[in-house]
């Protein structure tokens, strides 16, 4: 019988989630468990978050799960510091949730003596061995490499900290009939112009929904991009024909703060 065991928050709390396919007999055995219950929103059974527990459903312990003490008041730093850089929120919280595996990982040892071959055994026993990708190591080592910058009297070399080998795939392009044929698919004439102005402009989705009808220049023919992927704003060209659709668009949709609106007048339009 196939089951798994992961940390959720119901009801505010965390609980031990237990997933696994209908069967009487472990909906029994987990029933003995003290403070089951089912949940019927989100479809698992769930038991307290307890020392007990974690040992009994294999779910690592609360303390080899967060850094020390140090660490933690080490990562706050680093926190304010990248602040201070005008790092954008999610690069700020990418980085200090990578360095803080990394010091999980570390964390009966003190900081000032973590050396280059402690990033090595890291990347070998935690990373590798656990099949992450090269994009997440990447970031760690993003991550440590500005971290070891603020630490004073370290015994890390942050300049011989390497990356890795990046690979080096072909990307997988749509032809012109697979384009079309994505955007002609929906009715819905929002999301459509959503749509084709994300592939006519190479627009993130991000970018999209923080468009405003200012930022659109017909008379140049030209989008601007304000705030953009590394507080970069920046100019894309804006063909005859999506001018012409966006048109049409705001003659039915009379968007009033941002070029997408969510349900209510005015709202930024939904990430989901």
């Amino acid at each position: 019988m196939k089951w798994e065991s992961k940390l959720i928050k119901h009801k505010g709390a965390f609980r031990i989630g237990i997933i696994f396919e209908k069967n009487t007999e472990l909906i029994a055995r987990i029933k003995t468990v003290d403070g089951s219950r089912w949940s019927q929103s989100i479809g698992v059974w769930h038991i307290p978050d307890t020392e007990e527990n974690r040992i009994r459903f294999k779910i690592p312990l609360h303390h080899q799960t967060v850094p020390s003490e140090e660490g933690i008041a080490s990562i706050e730093k680093f926190k304010q510091w990248l602040l201070s850089k005008r790092y954008s929120s999610s690069t700020i919280k990418t980085y200090s949730e990578a360095l803080k595996s990394f010091l999980i990982y570390y964390r009966e040892k003190p900081i000032t003596e973590i050396t280059n071959e402690d990033v090595i055994v890291y990347n070998n026993d935690y990373i590798l061995k656990n099949n992450l990708s090269a994009s997440y190591q990447n970031q760690i080592v993003n991550a440590i490499k500005l971290f070891f910058q603020t630490i004073r009297n370290t015994k890390m070399v942050v300049n011989k900290i390497h990356r890795p080998k990046r690979a080096k795939l072909l990307p997988n392009v749509l032809s012109k009939e697979e384009v079309k044929a994505i955007l002609n698919a929906h009715s819905n004439i929002k999301h459509k112009m959503m749509l084709s102005l994300i592939y006519s402009c190479g627009l993130r989705c991000g970018e999209l929904r923080v468009l405003k009808p200012v930022h659109i220049d017909s008379k140049r023919n030209i989008v601007l991009l304000k705030n953009s992927k590394g507080q970069k704003d920046r100019i894309v060209p804006l063909s005859p024909f999506i001018l012409e659709m966006l048109r049409d668009y705001f003659k039915i949709y009379k968007p009033k703060t941002y070029l997408f609106e969510g349900q209510n007048p005015g709202e930024l339009y939904s990430e989901k």
